[in-house]
Parts: C-alpha cells; structure tokens; sequence
C-alpha cells in the first residue's frame, strides 16, 4: 500500500499478467516473486481461456481473472480482433474459444466480473466494433509489451478520445500484458483507491468500475472539477501536463516546465469532457480517468 501527500491510500496492481498457463514465459510462482519484488499489492493473472482464481502466491495478492480472445490476427477480418478481460468474478465462466465476445461479455457480467476491452490500438479496433460490444466496462489506456516487442502502438488515447466523443467514457487501467519478461514487466500499472479500507477483490472492483484509481507508469495524477467550472490536476513532479477532450486544439491545455505540481484548464463551453496526462523527467506518463463537464 502507498500512501499519498494527501493522506490517501492505495494499492499498486498488475492487471494483466500472463504465465505459462497459456503464452507467458514464466510461472504463477515465478511471476508472483518479480511483481511482489516490484513493490506490487497484486496481479491478475489473465492467462488466454484460463480463469485464475483469486488467492495468494508467496504473499502476493492474486485478483480472479482471464483474457478472452477472437481468433486471428487479421483485424479487418469479420471477427476481427478483439480481447478482453474478465477481473474479480466469482468463479469461472462457462464459456469457450467458439463464442462470440458479446457472449462473453455477458456471461462475465452475470459473474461480477469487471469486463475490460484490452489494448485497442494494438487491436485496431474501429468505433463501429467497439460500439456493438455491449457492456464493456473500462479499457486499457496503456499496454506495455504491445510497445516493448511487439506492434509499437502501446497507446489508446488516440482511440480513447474517439470513444469519449462517442458516449463511451469508461475508466482506464494501464498494464503491462506480461508474456516475455524481458523488460515489459512492472512498468506500467493502476492504482486503486482504498483509503476507506475496504480492499476485498469485490471492492477493488467496483473501485475500477467506478473510476476510483489513475493509471501509470510512476507519476501521481489526480484530477477534479472544481466550483468555478475550471479543471486542476495535481501530480508528483512532472516536466509536462496536458488536457484532452473533443476539441482539436484548445490554448493553454499544455504545461510544460521543471518540476509542475499542478496545472489548471478553463474549458471552454462546448467540451463535454476532460481527462488528463503527466509525464515525469525520467519520460513517464500518468493518465487520469475522464471527468464529466
């Protein structure tokens, strides 16, 4: 657990981790010691078809959790690609590679599952197969090894922000999608909210669901709506802070300095939505979740 300047309390999760249940490098135990040695609170292994429940691994907390996955990799094929994650549910679901991801999805909702739409720019995903999956529930901001080894596009803000302008403003996760261990692992990760001390898997994940946690690969960001309409993010010390929402181009969205601590955006009247990004000395970058306007 971290806690904050502000006196806030927080776990440090992996949520999605692979081993070599399925194409992961390493074992549940193995993955368990580097993540625990990193200073997490706990993973989800998130293994392909394979729910992992949760439990503990030599002292480290294991969230409940798979990736389901459409066939292929042509992502303008008629199934397209599309992964998911299925976080926190109850017990396995009952279902296999022959379904389709809406059955999934609900088959995860009925078990209390948090269902997350994984790494979308890695998928190429378009709005129109995003739009058709009913029920998804947060998305990945952030995948690290779809950067470290493997497509080069690790970000979704791009698609993100189109989904925001389309209704669909889901909370973030960042992760690190381990399969190699050979440097995509412990960099990126989310964190949680649990200063009222409730931290059991149904709490975390009704935490995620609701927004209660940033993503990040080591900054602090934390954002909110004040009084008087304008937006403040405060972060730990960062040289850039930047706003997105629908607009194209908006002045004095971009901070940039030595050691920022905070910044502050008046939004202008048709923007319907803000979310922010921090990005440390050493190139690291936090990501808030989208706030209302």
């Amino acid at each position: 657990m971290y806690t904050d300047r502000n006196g806030k309390v927080w776990l440090k999760l992996g949520l999605h981790v692979h081993t070599n249940l399925s194409d992961g490098r390493k074992t549940p135990e193995e993955a368990a010691r580097i993540y625990k040695a990193a200073g997490f609170d706990a993973v989800a292994f998130t293994d392909h078809w394979k729910w992992y429940p949760d439990g503990e691994i030599e002292g480290l907390r294991i969230i409940g959790g798979a990736e389901y996955n459409t066939a292929g990799q042509d992502a303008f094929s008629e199934a397209g690609v599309v992964h998911l994650l299925g976080l926190g549910g109850r017990e396995c679901v009952n279902v296999d590679r022959t379904d389709d991801m809406q059955t999934v999805i609900d088959a995860l909702r009925a078990n209390g599952s948090l269902v997350v739409l994984a790494h979308p720019a890695w998928s190429l995903n378009s709005l129109e197969r995003i739009s058709a999956l009913k029920g998804l529930e947060a998305t990945e901001i952030f995948n690290t090894v779809s950067g470290h080894n493997q497509s080069r596009r690790p970000y979704s803000g791009f698609i993100a922000d189109l989904m925001a302008g389309q209704g669909m403003r889901w909370p973030f996760i960042a992760t690190d999608d381990t399969h190699f261990y050979t440097g995509e692992e412990c960099v990126a990760y989310t964190m949680v909210d649990v200063t009222d001390g409730r931290t059991e898997t149904a709490d975390i994940v009704e935490k995620l669901r609701t927004g209660q946690c940033y993503s990040t690969q080591g900054p602090e960001i934390h954002i909110q709506k004040n009084p008087d309409g304008t937006v403040t993010v405060h972060t730990s010390p960062c040289t850039c802070i930047a706003f997105f929402s629908q607009a194209t181009y908006s002045k004095n969205r971009v901070f940039c300095g030595t050691d920022l601590l905070n910044a502050a955006y008046e939004p202008k009247e048709f923007e319907k939505w803000i979310r922010a990004e921090c990005t440390d000395a050493l190139g690291r970058t936090a990501w808030s979740n989208i706030i209302e306007l």
